[in-house]
């Protein structure tokens, strides 16, 4: 027979410190947003009805709310439920009373496929960070361009032969036979990078020099990013004669032409050629711009680390590209209040 430990003055003093954490960062979103441009983007998209039994529906914003603490927290839909149903911090900032319940997983579901079919996540990415270029949370003054593999445990099965493209060789295709698990997505695609073998998506990031995400582009991990570059700069609106930075990876001289069209400064790193290594000047210019293009990677990161990213939870391109969006919203507004503090302090 098991002892069930009963909480003590400890746990609760944890408790109530978790609670006030939550609290002060919702305040600060909050205080941050204007929800009510945000909910005239999603009244447009999603109809407020009745359901079937004869009960007005959710609020369209309650339910976005719900989204944003899902991808906070790395919440299932059953989890957001009972996370804003058991957490009084939760269900204040959806704006949920005491006494009110939340709605069910299958209402948040049946939202998210309903903005997604309407395209309204990409219009509320682009609002939100309207408003924090507005408040200089977001500062164009330079942009920097990297992709990251979406891996999917939904993976062919069985030992059969499979089409893998080597990353960054230009639609190259090789043969490779191993074993995967049972696979249901028809639109991911298999990949080999450093070695290793990614059956998924990739995410495509537009980022200004800070890492916040400016622009994003979700396509199978097949495509190769550097012949994709116009499509990736097309998902953010840049203004001219700032600077690009890139890895080594993008240099071409297809690229360069794109920058020099969308009169953007080449600070693509510089890649050495066969029997035409690097010169010193070209050094401490890779140098110079790994300084700041980092920053990307950081944001991968960030995604991955503080929000269980990196890993796809939905099946289809469309529904990842949902996925891809809403993180990158979460990301921009968590590192929000830190920015705005460090702005302060200058």
């Amino acid at each position: 027979m098991k002892l069930v430990k009963n909480p003590t003055l400890a746990d609760s003093i944890c408790d109530l410190r978790s609670r006030k954490i939550k609290t002060v960062f919702f305040n600060q979103i909050n205080t941050l947003l204007d929800w009510e441009k945000i909910s005239r983007i999603i009244d447009k998209h999603y109809t407020k009805g009745k359901s079937a039994t004869g009960t007005p529906s959710y609020d369209g914003l309650l339910l976005f709310k719900m989204c944003l603490l899902q991808t906070w927290y790395g919440l299932s839909d059953y989890e957001v439920e009972d996370r804003v149903n058991d957490s009084i911090s939760f269900g204040y900032f959806c704006g949920l009373t005491i006494d009110q319940i939340a709605p069910d997983h299958s209402t948040v579901s049946r939202f998210r496929t309903a903005m997604t079919k309407a395209g309204a996540y990409e219009k509320l990415f682009k609002e939100i960070n309207s408003q924090l270029e507005q408040g200089n949370i977001i500062v164009k003054t330079g942009a920097i361009v990297d992709a990251s593999v979406i891996d999917t445990p939904l993976k062919p099965k069985g030992k059969t032969t499979h089409k893998v493209t080597q990353d960054r060789e230009d639609e190259q295709e090789i043969e490779v036979t191993k074993e995967y698990a049972e696979s249901v997505d028809t639109d991911a695609s298999w990949l080999k990078k450093g070695g290793k073998y990614y059956f998924g998506y990739k995410k495509h990031h537009v980022t200004d020099n800070e890492g916040l995400v400016l622009g994003v582009l979700t396509t199978k991990a097949s495509v190769n990013e550097i012949a994709n570059l116009e499509e990736v700069l097309d998902t953010a609106d840049l203004p001219k004669n700032i600077p690009l930075k890139a890895d080594k990876g993008y240099q071409s001289e297809k690229n360069e032409k794109i920058l020099k069209e969308r009169r953007l400064k080449n600070h693509i790193l510089k890649k050495a050629k066969k029997n035409k290594p690097l010169t010193h000047w070209e050094k401490k210019f890779n140098k110079l711009i790994g300084k700041t293009r980092f920053k990307v990677e950081r944001t991968f990161g960030g995604i991955k680390r503080w929000f269980n990213g990196g890993i796809a939870r939905y099946r289809g391109i469309t529904k990842m590209h949902t996925q891809n969006l809403m993180e990158a919203i979460c990301y921009n507004l968590y590192r929000s209040p830190g920015i705005i503090a460090s702005n302060c302090k200058i």
